[in-house]
């Protein structure tokens, strides 16, 4: 029996849908855990047995929370915003690989230009963050959005140019040929500063510590959502969450060999490689929260132009003298 495209489609967007916002909830927890035994407390751990059912009963807690909407705010934007950062997020997955087996990679959709595609994609969420603030109709809001808006721009310069190296080297802009081109090297070793510049972009890009200027709280009440509450303030928080659990998916594909076994390890299943990787940066993000301080916005901005876009600039020279020299 011939199962229609569509229909197969369908059901491993409904499967990959439930497995990102099960691992959402529980990165959530997870960081919370995590800060806990990094600064000597013992963290969520009252709801359900080792507090796992905290994210439920968070869920639950914004859902019932009044919803408001100021006078001054412009009715339609206002409540579009939450949901086109929601939805930028979530639509990255529909080209991420997970694995390969001998049908090919373990994806929805296998795009051939799948990193431009990604690049594209994920430049929009910064609409939902300028737009939110500004559609507010409050100075506070307004001057995180901006805020926002800037620092998104000039970091996404530094992180497109990390991933040239990445395009150069493997010869394709296919996310599962870019995985395939690392089945000997990882290219983390031949593009190490690259790695490092994408680490640090991708950060400031999620906006999370010590890049947390959009949300500086001692300063702008909470920045571009001081005036969300209750689900929509928790889709706003969803995306976030989501985009890091995406730049990790990215970071694993690009530089640390996606589903390649390291060491020889291929009795191992490639699936379990990549979730293993991805968890690492996951990790490195909580552990970041808890160790660093927050930048001061004019050193955030002038850290993103004068120091990161260079490195990245003498990155892709580099690697391109080399690869020509190389041929």
């Amino acid at each position: 029996m011939h199962v229609p495209d569509w229909i197969i489609v369908l059901v491993k967007s409904a499967i990959l849908l439930l497995v990102v916002v099960t691992t959402f909830a529980y990165a959530m927890l997870a960081e919370r855990k995590v800060l806990g035994w990094m600064q000597l407390r013992p963290g969520p751990n009252r709801v359900g047995p080792w507090g796992l059912m905290q994210p439920a009963a968070d869920a639950a807690k914004l859902i019932l929370k009044e919803d408001l909407t100021p006078k001054t705010a412009d009715p339609l934007i206002y409540r579009l915003a939450p949901f086109i950062s929601l939805l930028t997020a979530f639509s990255v997955y529909a080209i991420i690989p997970f694995g390969a087996d001998a049908s090919g990679a373990w994806a929805i959709g296998n795009v051939n230009a799948g990193i431009l595609l990604l690049m594209a994609i994920t430049s929009i969420g910064v609409y939902g963050i300028s737009l939110g603030g500004w559609a507010s109709g409050s100075k506070y809001p307004l001057l995180g959005s901006v805020r926002s808006t800037a620092q998104m721009i000039s970091y996404e310069l530094g992180m497109s140019l990390s991933f040239i190296g990445v395009l150069i080297l493997a010869g394709t802009t296919s996310l599962d040929g870019i995985v395939n081109a690392q089945a000997k090297t990882w290219f983390i070793l031949p593009q190490i500063l690259g790695f490092i510049i994408y680490v640090i972009t991708a950060v400031a890009e999620t906006n999370r510590v010590p890049f947390d200027l959009v949300e500086a709280e001692t300063e702008l009440v909470a920045g571009f959502h001081t005036e969300y509450s209750g689900l929509r303030f928790g889709l706003f928080f969803i995306a976030e969450y989501v985009n890091m659990l995406t730049v990790s998916c990215i970071a694993t594909l690009l530089f640390l060999g996606g589903w390649n076994a390291p060491f020889g390890l291929a009795m191992v299943p490639g699936i379990v490689w990549f979730i293993l990787k991805v968890g690492f940066f996951m990790f490195f993000y909580m552990w970041l929260r808890a160790t660093l301080p927050r930048f001061r916005y004019d050193r955030l901005m002038a850290f993103g132009w004068k120091v990161l876009l260079p490195l990245a600039t003498l990155n892709l020279v580099i690697t391109a003298i080399w690869v020509a020299f190389k041929g």
